[in-house]
């Protein structure tokens, strides 16, 4: 999900699941149509590395519309954005998907998509419309929050934390694991849930907190959670040392799906107060060559079909009201009922610049 690598999808890499790559023959004018008719024309969805979708779902958009999905994959969300912006006019898909609040401005200022209005947005919330003329059509949504290991807070008889507050606590000093928020989707999306929570002038004080409290730093989540993390798979297996890191409030569930074997409760936790919303978004690009294919393909990735199958795919949330959560995310996920949000221009104009500011006093 954000600029990114859904951390929640790189989980299932690391746990040896693979997915989907593409619907359909790799050159789609080659698969055959419904009952005989013509083969059905292509749309290309470019996406970042974790886009992912079954089988069923996409076969029934080729059902309902005649086109099939290509999907191509171009890294992660920043890398993928950068490509498009790069290739502006020419680009290399019909429809984006993956692009999230945190660099949504980058991409609507550099005019890679154009307007759209799909079909079934009255289903969306308006908080999650943050483009007024529809250049981009919200998909999905996700919180980047502290995990903790349950079994370590409980070997220690310690509450584990729940607010930033908590974690600059001498209770939990040399317990937190973050990553480079210049590297990392979640990283990034850690940085900005402190500044919205502390303000402009207070995130770096915050931050001089976190460090005297012994917080570490890694490049990726996939070191955080994977090799620092003790309350993963793979960090168990690591041998990692640090009960808390930034990840997902869907890390949880996937948790337990992919455990072996199958746990009856997630081995990890959820600290609430510590996390910032992600939206992604889909757009139709400047310059694609089935503008049609791509119309239809958005309006298919807010219908029910395909939102009510997105949380088991990639871990998100979705976003249209009707569309319901799977018993896992039910069962073993929390809600965050009050994240922290930035507008994106705020994040456009800060960005950077907050990214410097928080390498000079972190890194040094």
């Amino acid at each position: 999900m954000s600029i990114k690598k859904s951390a929640a999808v790189a989980l299932v890499a690391a746990l040896g699941v693979t997915g989907l790559a593409a619907c359909g023959a790799e050159d789609g004018e080659k698969a055959a149509g419904p009952s005989g008719a013509p083969a059905p024309k292509t749309v290309t969805l470019v996406s970042h590395d974790s886009f992912n979708a079954s089988n069923e779902v996409l076969a029934a958009f080729t059902q309902q519309t005649g086109f099939t999905v290509k999907v191509l994959k171009s890294g992660d969300a920043g890398e993928a954005v950068n490509k498009e912006i790069l290739t502006k006019g020419a680009p290399q898909g019909d429809v984006f998907f993956g692009v999230d609040n945190t660099l949504l401005s980058r991409a609507l200022d550099n005019g890679i998509f154009v307007p759209y209005e799909a079909k079934g947005l009255d289903r969306v919330p308006a908080a999650y419309q943050l483009d007024k003329e529809h250049r981009v059509t919200p998909i999905d949504s996700g919180d980047i929050c502290v995990n903790y290991d349950k079994k370590y807070f409980a070997d220690k008889k310690l509450a584990p934390p729940v607010t930033f507050d908590d974690l600059a606590k001498p209770a939990y000093k040399d317990l937190l694991v973050v990553e480079n928020p210049e590297r990392s989707s979640p990283g990034l999306g850690f940085l900005l849930g402190t500044a919205a929570k502390y303000g402009d002038d207070g995130w770096q004080d915050y931050w001089s907190k976190l460090k005297a409290n012994g917080v570490k730093t890694v490049d990726s989540w996939e070191l955080a959670y994977n090799q620092e993390f003790s309350g993963s798979a793979g960090g168990k297996k690591a041998k990692g040392d640090r009960p808390l890191v930034v990840s997902y409030a869907s890390s949880p569930p996937v948790e337990v799906l992919y455990g072996e074997p199958q746990p009856k409760e997630a081995p990890t936790g959820v600290s609430t107060g510590t996390c910032f919303r992600q939206t992604e978004f889909a757009g139709l690009l400047n310059g694609a060559k089935n503008p049609e294919g791509g119309k239809a393909l958005i309006d298919f990735l807010i219908s029910k079909k395909f939102q009510e199958d997105m949380p088991l795919q990639m871990f998100v949330n979705p976003v249209a009201k009707d569309a319901a959560l799977p018993e896992l995310f039910t069962k073993h996920g929390v809600v965050v009922d009050k994240p922290e949000t930035m507008a994106p221009e705020k994040i456009a104009e800060k960005r950077d610049p907050w990214i410097q500011q928080w390498s000079s006093l972190v890194l040094k």
